[in-house]
């Protein structure tokens, strides 16, 4: 089933190389759009998986006048992407079971998705 949503290779500048995907993700049951993003761990804490859903959501919010909210289902324990998700602007909604496995549920809705530009306008 096509969607018009997928994620995109995350391609580091400096080499070249490839050193992940992140982008969007849903399917049939899912809690909705989803931002994703999934990087090598070597290239961890470089700002990759930020700036690649921040383009992903400026993106879908854009294209989709309809979409209320976008989220990202993230184990708990993952507390590397429940970082990511904050940067983002997204909170904690609910717990969902998905895949045989408790996620927490993080959103950010369309009223409250802040671009990079008015982020950096309003905080300098």
């Amino acid at each position: 089933m096509l969607t018009g949503v997928g994620p995109w290779s995350v391609v580091e500048k400096a080499s070249g190389q490839l050193v992940g995907q992140a982008g969007l993700w849903t399917e049939p049951g899912w809690p909705g759009i989803e931002a994703v993003w999934f990087l090598r761990r070597d290239r961890w804490g470089r700002g990759y998986a930020t700036e690649a859903a921040t383009a992903a959501l400026t993106w879908v919010f854009a294209q989709r006048p309809d979409l209320t909210e976008v989220v990202s289902v993230i184990v708990p324990a993952n507390a590397a992407s429940v970082r990511v998700a904050e940067r983002l602007g997204m909170a904690y909604v609910r717990s969902e079971f998905l895949h045989d496995e408790a996620h927490a549920v993080y959103a950010v809705s369309r009223a409250g998705w802040v671009t990079p530009t008015t982020r950096q306008q309003a905080y300098g």
